[in-house]
């Protein structure tokens, strides 16, 4: 089989490059999806740094580089699937940059304040442009009332929103902060709530809802958030991000399960090696 990227359908890459988030035509197969299911059990299970609570408990809210500590997260960020989609939308060789599956369990998973991932990259890895990409895979059926992200689409053209009481220095240099306000419910940098609501008011609301399997790409400098789980459904979010190899920090200072510090080019699967 061939190892060269397929291009995207063109109504795919319209939609990305229109509105900052697409959903992909295809799924990730029903066996990949159960044997990423069994490795959540697993990792949650697991008394290590990259597995994060909600606050004040033991609910498990997110798994961080778990590509780096099991076998189908480590064979899910080879597959055409996904990296078809990232060297055609950033037009060149990717690695990853991060990945982390976020967890809302039944009626106690927290919500994610309104943000836009490219700031953290910005400021505390010093990541020079947003030449990066989020793929996220639904590994459990997501509705509108366990928790699905929401995006305000075209927000991705108005670069890094600053949020001034947060105070951050818009100069791109590592912020050397705690890295649990980047994996908590009290994020350290958000948008103003006013503004998201103000944008979402003009420009419309999407939910990336669908059955397990479902996959979508979304910008680094789309505004997006999430509620609690209302619902008695887990709701669980894997999140591959893949980063240009020409677009790595020179000295990310996070731990390195949130920020990779091998960016060697992602080399994929063949598609016959299942």
């Amino acid at each position: 089989m061939s190892l060269v990227a397929r291009q995207l359908p063109d109504q795919t890459r319209l939609d990305y490059e229109k509105d900052g988030w697409c959903r992909l035509p295809e799924r990730l197969p029903a066996d990949e999806v159960r044997d990423l299911r069994a490795s959540v059990e697993r990792l949650s299970a697991q008394d290590r740094p990259e597995v994060v609570y909600e606050r004040d408990s033991r609910v498990v809210r997110a798994l961080h580089g778990c590509h780096l500590l099991d076998d189908a997260c480590a064979r899910l960020v080879r597959l055409p699937l996904l990296l078809d989609v990232a060297e055609s939308l950033l037009g060149g060789p990717v690695y990853v940059y991060q990945f982390k599956i976020n967890l809302k369990q039944p009626r106690r998973g927290e919500a994610w304040p309104w943000h836009q991932d490219y700031t953290f990259w910005f400021h505390e890895d010093g990541m020079r442009r947003p030449d990066a990409i989020n793929i996220a895979v639904h590994l459990d059926d997501v509705d509108e009332e366990n928790g699905p992200l929401r995006l305000i689409p075209g927000s991705h053209r108005l670069g890094i929103i600053e949020n001034p009481a947060e105070g951050a220095t818009g100069d791109g240099h590592p912020g050397g902060g705690d890295w649990r306000q980047h994996v908590s419910a009290d994020l350290a940098y958000t948008v103003p709530e006013a503004e998201a609501v103000a944008l979402a008011d003009a420009d419309g609301l999407r939910f990336a809802t669908g059955p397990a399997g479902t996959v979508c790409a979304f910008h680094p400098n789309i505004v997006h958030s999430s509620t609690s789980n209302a619902s008695d459904s887990r709701r669980a979010l894997l999140l591959v991000t893949y980063n240009l190899v020409s677009n790595a920090p020179h000295r990310p200072t996070r731990p390195a399960f949130l920020v990779a510090r091998d960016t060697a080019p992602v080399v994929r699967l063949a598609e016959s090696s299942r």
